[in-house]
């Protein structure tokens, strides 16, 4: 995590034979846990774009992360091989939308904007009726809400939201014209944030289909390698734990983080938070749970310090012979 502080609890020492830096990855590699971010167009659903992905890079394991209405624009993010564990890290990650609204009747600038800051903070969203969820109040949180441009004679406007995860925006556009006391018509939505990323990132399906084609017809895979980020970029907002080269191999076979293996760990992170475990390469070993507070563990010579929810590494990239540690 960007700005974060460390305790240093061991030399940070790696050997360069094993592993490497996720920046250094081959094609192959990126290909069995990498990431993608598509720019959706309007007309496909994000379940057909993500099978379109999917024959075009001739892998049998993909998935997105959330999922865009076929009207909807913007920022997929498809998950290739183990990168599909972390779907629900993609899921609960914040949204960022512009779109479009149709009023009933012709709706002043102030008028909307004085409505919009009413309406930062926890709201109540109830899934619209085309959404494929079971029909119930949620919470939900409202970051920032702004008007971006309206049209009074057309009666239209457009608005930039930054929400929280599983935020109805249709939903929402509805309660705008509730409060406003006339008819409010999402006409148009736009993603442009998720997570840590943003549209500038995205490639378009074209783009995807072109370097894809290059790489099976003419052995060239370094534009595919362009569009495929390592699996660490989803990671970059968990707090980490930095491990000893000696005890990847057994991380990777699911067991639980002892604490000889640590070299360093992030400040402030209590017991039971969510963690990444890294190599001091900057791999992801697994994703994991902390069973002691990290402050604390300059006191600890033993003991486990977190357990495998989720194992990212392949087994093998380390030897086995060195999981003593």
């Amino acid at each position: 995590m960007e700005g974060a502080e460390f305790w240093n609890l061991a030399e940070p020492v790696t050997n360069s034979d094993f592993g490497c830096r996720p920046d250094e990855r081959t094609l192959e590699d990126l290909l069995k846990s990498g990431v993608i971010l598509v720019e959706k167009p309007r007309g496909p659903t994000s379940h057909q774009l993500t099978a379109w992905a999917r024959d075009l890079l001739g892998i049998s394991k993909i998935g997105h992360g959330g999922t865009l209405d076929p009207f909807a624009t913007g920022l997929l993010t498809l998950l290739l091989g183990k990168a599909t564990r972390l779907t629900d890290i993609v899921l609960n990650g914040d949204k960022t939308y512009v779109g479009i609204l149709r009023f009933g009747r012709p709706v002043e600038e102030s008028e909307l904007h004085d409505l919009l800051l009413k309406m930062e903070g926890v709201i109540y969203n109830v899934p619209p009726l085309e959404s494929a969820v079971k029909i119930q109040v949620r919470s939900r949180t409202i970051h920032s809400i702004r008007v971006v441009e309206t049209d009074s004679e057309s009666r239209v406007a457009a608005f930039e939201v930054s929400c929280s995860a599983g935020t109805y925006v249709r939903t929402l556009a509805k309660d705008i014209g509730l409060l406003l006391g006339t008819s409010c018509e999402l006409t148009e939505l736009h993603r442009s944030h998720t997570g840590s990323f943003n549209q500038e990132m995205a490639c378009t399906m074209q783009q995807l289909a072109d370097a894809a084609f290059l790489y099976h017809e003419h052995g060239d895979g370094r534009a595919l390698c362009k569009l495929i980020s390592p699996v660490e970029s989803l990671l970059v907002e968990l707090p980490s734990i930095t491990i000893k080269d000696g005890a990847a191999a057994a991380l990777s076979h699911g067991a639980p983080l002892a604490r000889p293996g640590v070299i360093a760990a992030q400040k402030g992170i209590s017991q039971g938070c969510t963690v990444v475990l890294e190599t001091v390469k900057g791999e992801a070993v697994s994703i994991a749970q902390m069973k002691v507070d990290s402050d604390s563990l300059s006191e600890l010579n033993s003991g486990e310090v977190a357990v495998a929810k989720s194992v990212l590494m392949e087994s093998g990239t380390y030897p086995q012979s060195w999981s003593k540690e």
